[in-house]
């Protein structure tokens, strides 16, 4: 059996739209957006300009650039000559999803189309670890047409609306993970697992194979290496250790499914691998905080009521 395990995480956070943007800015600039962990994704198509995400070292864009950041807090754009007194501006509307900051008698020196999205699994502060704090790809003119149709498809209304954005997000996020995972200093996560040849192995058997029994011997006897070379080499590459990765893909699976009640405990547990449904409660509930079987009531009784949300209900701030 194979899997995918890029794929199968992005499909289980659930991404939904929000807003998408097309921002043009002249002179000299900054604006700063405040964020409550929600993905945010920019392509830059025209220009160049200085991010700094979450406080840490600033990044410069230019034309080609794509940037995803799968939980914002804190970012900051600005154009690279910004005078040290210049004050942060907001982007005013110019027509429907376009914005404009500074002269409007000044050509662009940046022009970029910019959204927000939302993860709607239950686990997302599981799953969010696994993936790149930031991620920047660079000549990758997919990006820009897949963002492009993100932002086509925000303004339309058109039948079956929702599910087109939510499938064009979940292509547009494995696009990004993929080219970002492939620059030189790429930071750690699972994209950049996946393109170790080494490690992928072992993911994948992972990820096809939840249930067994895995410690990390095994899992390096997957990837061909000594379980020390293996422990250091993915721990360094995805960011995580190798057990606690299996725990966090684990708890996730496990609660796609007590949310589909579909299954007696007994069957949860041996799906993901523990030996007894007591054990696994135990597991279950250091994890989330609450038994399976109290999680899974819960979870069925809302409806799961964020993975229904609509793109339509979240009310887009100016960029």
């Amino acid at each position: 059996m194979t899997a995918d395990p890029l794929a199968e995480v992005v499909t289980l956070l659930q991404p939904r739209a929000r807003f998408s943007k097309l921002i043009e800015c002249a002179g000299s600039w900054r604006f700063r957006r405040k964020g409550m962990g929600d993905p945010f994704y920019c392509a830059v198509l025209d220009g160049n300009c200085r991010v700094t995400v979450d406080g840490q070292p600033p990044l410069l864009l230019q034309a080609g650039d794509f940037l995803l950041v799968p939980a914002m807090h804190d970012l900051i754009k600005e154009s690279l000559d910004l005078p040290e007194e210049e004050t942060s501006k907001e982007p005013i509307a110019t027509g429907d999803g376009c914005f404009r900051v500074g002269p409007e008698d000044e050509p662009p020196n940046l022009r970029i189309r910019l959204g927000h999205c939302s993860f709607d699994s239950p686990d997302v502060a599981l799953l969010v670890p696994l993936l790149p704090h930031v991620v920047l790809a660079r000549g990758e003119p997919r990006l820009a047409t897949l963002t492009q149709f993100v932002g086509d498809e925000t303004l339309a209304h058109r039948p079956a609306r929702d599910l087109v954005l939510e499938r064009l997000l979940e292509l547009l996020l494995i696009e990004a993970l993929r080219c970002g995972s492939e620059i030189g200093n790429a930071p750690p996560g699972l994209a950049r697992g996946i393109a170790d040849v080494r490690l992928a192995a072992a993911l994948r058997a992972v990820h096809a194979r939840p249930e067994y029994p895995w410690t990390v011997a095994g899992m390096a006897s997957e990837a061909l290496l000594s379980r020390s070379a293996f422990f250091a080499r993915f721990t360094r590459t995805v960011g995580i250790r190798p057990m606690a990765y299996l725990l966090a893909w684990r708890m996730a699976l496990a609660g796609r499914l007590l949310r589909e009640q579909e299954l007696g405990l007994d069957q949860v547990a041996e799906r993901v691998g523990y030996s007894s449904s007591s054990t696994f409660s135990v597991a279950f509930a250091r994890y989330a905080g609450m038994s399976p079987a109290r999680y899974g009531r819960i979870m069925h009784r809302n409806g799961n009521r964020s993975s229904r949300r609509s793109s339509r209900e979240a009310v887009a701030p100016a960029w």
